[in-house]
């Protein structure tokens, strides 16, 4: 004769999970690294499965500090390296290793960089920086060498002026680069093998005059490009063409500002959640974060609302679960975390975190356990 099994305790639990209104003890550990460029440092915590944040160290990046500038971080593919981008001089890169037990970095060593570099970021094979400098107008293409370090810049492309992001694809054969000045997105073609950056047909699409092209993201259903614009605040939402690596025409562009607003613009950052549901931007002169739900099909945007957040918000990020979002400022020297509704995409506030001085750039990196 079978005995009789209680299936009740086992219906509650799948119905807490699908609601969203029980998590499951976490199987990985989360680390977040915050560029201080002032203090010239990076402030490594441990993210809880709870959403609180706790110390980790403090590391010092070689050189002095460039005061009101940025320290961009890039996180290698194989999350073995954190790679921070110095904009004094000599132009460098610092190279640390991750542990991935306790998220503390071990200097590895330093390679040139062209010029400073506001926006750093590795191919998605790892063997290759890609670097935008808004100073120097141009970005460039580093090798890695096998222990992680930057070598001397193979390529050096003239952009028009201010280049300030540089993304490559999902399927790392195409970038894509900014160019704040020139109010342009560029768009090349990439060999993986050799790193060479070729104008794709065709090289560039224009936004609005004096808009002032600054960051993008690709969803994470590889269908569309959103670019935040730093001159007036606007999002463009752009059809992506994964096979000829180009642009559409844009579908919507709306607006990061909060109601009401009057001054002039300042836009930053933006950031997707990784299930794409919802989209973050950050706008500096009001010091807010603006929150869109995203329809999957279309991609285009619904403002959900704005949230106050640190003073002056240049860099912010999301976890890879999509449950928390960190915000820091610059004129604060602060981080907030929120949690991520889920259902919703609002914002609620948590706690507010002591960062070095001037933190711009924050990047997230989860290991399994």
């Amino acid at each position: 004769m079978r005995a009789r099994v209680n299936l009740k305790p086992l219906f509650c639990l799948t119905a807490l999970l699908g609601a969203g209104l029980f998590m499951p003890s976490a199987s990985a550990a989360t680390f977040v690294y915050v560029g201080n460029a002032d203090s010239q440092d990076v402030t490594v915590l441990e993210l809880k499965s709870s959403g609180d944040l706790t110390p980790v160290e403090t590391a010092a990046v070689a050189g002095p500090a460039k005061p009101g500038g940025s320290l961009p971080l890039a996180v290698s593919p194989d999350k073995k390296r954190l790679l921070v981008g110095l904009r004094n001089e000599p132009y460098s890169a610092v190279t640390f290793a991750i542990d991935a037990k306790t998220g503390k970095l071990t200097l590895v060593g330093q390679g040139p960089l062209a010029d400073s570099m506001a926006y750093v970021v590795t191919d998605r094979s790892g063997k290759f920086l890609l670097g935008a400098s808004y100073g120097g107008n141009k970005v460039s293409v580093n090798p890695i060498g096998p222990d992680g370090v930057v070598q001397p810049a193979q390529q050096i492309v003239e952009t028009q002026p201010n280049a300030h992001c540089i993304m490559p694809d999902p399927s790392n054969r195409f970038v894509l680069h900014t160019s704040l000045g020139g109010d342009l997105v560029y768009q090349d073609k990439f060999d993986v093998k050799t790193g060479k950056l070729t104008p794709n047909d065709p090289p560039s699409v224009s936004v609005k005059a004096k808009a002032g092209a600054r960051h993008l993201v690709f969803s994470p259903n590889k269908r569309f490009v959103y670019l935040v614009n730093e001159l007036d605040a606007s999002i463009y939402v752009f059809p992506w063409d994964a096979r000829t690596g180009t642009l559409k025409k844009e579908v919507q562009i709306t607006t990061s500002l909060p109601g009401g607003f009057e001054g002039k613009p300042w836009a930053a950052d933006i950031h997707l959640t990784p299930d794409g549901k919802f989209l973050y931007a950050s706008e500096r002169t009001t010091s807010t974060l603006a929150a869109f739900g995203v329809d999957p099909k279309t991609g285009m945007l619904t403002s959900i609302d704005s949230y106050p957040t640190e003073k002056q918000p240049r860099g912010f990020n999301i976890d890879p679960t999509g449950r928390y979002l960190l915000s820091v400022g610059q004129l604060s020297n602060s981080m907030t975390s929120y949690a991520i509704d889920r259902a919703t995409g609002k914002l609620t506030k948590l706690k507010e975190y002591p960062m070095g001085k001037n933190p711009n750039w924050v990047e997230i990196v989860s290991f399994s356990r």
